[in-house]
């Protein structure tokens, strides 16, 4: 916004409903406006749309390198910042994903790219204190512009939750958790 009004800075499409679990197609941000943080905004976007949508979603890939160089910034800092919030003892890989709306394959690649998710005895298991996960903060914080979700005001694409294998219904419940998506406190 300037003194002339309102001016796009960049776009994205979203596919109303996807088979494959994409919940953002194409991004770009306009070269006169890039580095300024209006594409890591628009993926915040995106995933907050899969939010109200009760979906987990990803980008589609196979991604560019430039759209990788915007989309793991935005998972390790929004995965970090998750870990760091939260006050459970024990989640799994598929609580993560439903609560932030990332697809457990791209939190599982990026742990791995952290280096703090072990695989042993085929489970597997974040491996990082308070203290390590405060220096990954710092390393890579959430960065403004932020989206404020109570200003989304959106309704969705109705789909069947039952067949549609990317809400977060259907996915499945932690141990721990009730029939509602609580977690129990005996976990």
């Amino acid at each position: 916004v300037d003194n002339r009004g309102f001016h796009p800075v960049g776009y994205y499409s979203k596919e109303k409903y996807s088979d494959v679990g994409y919940n953002l197609a194409c991004i770009l941000t306009f070269p006169c406006h890039q580095r300024k943080g209006y594409g890591r905004f628009l993926i915040a976007f995106s995933y907050e749309l899969s939010k109200k949508e009760e979906k987990v979603g990803s980008p589609e890939k196979p991604m560019s390198d430039l759209g990788q160089q915007a989309y793991k910034p935005y998972w390790t800092s929004t995965i970090v910042d998750f870990l760091l919030r939260s006050t459970d003892t024990s989640m799994s890989i598929m609580d993560m994903s439903k609560r932030t709306s990332i697809m457990a394959e791209d939190i599982v690649f990026t742990l791995n790219q952290l280096g703090i998710l072990k695989f042993i005895n085929g489970v597997y298991f974040i491996a990082a204190e308070r203290n390590m996960l405060e220096q990954l903060a710092k390393k890579h914080p959430v960065k403004e512009p932020w989206v404020d979700p109570s200003r989304l005001h959106w309704t969705p694409f109705i789909t069947d939750v039952k067949r549609d294998k990317f809400s977060i219904h259907s996915k499945k419940q932690s141990l721990g958790e009730d029939e509602s998506g609580r977690g129990s406190n005996n976990v």
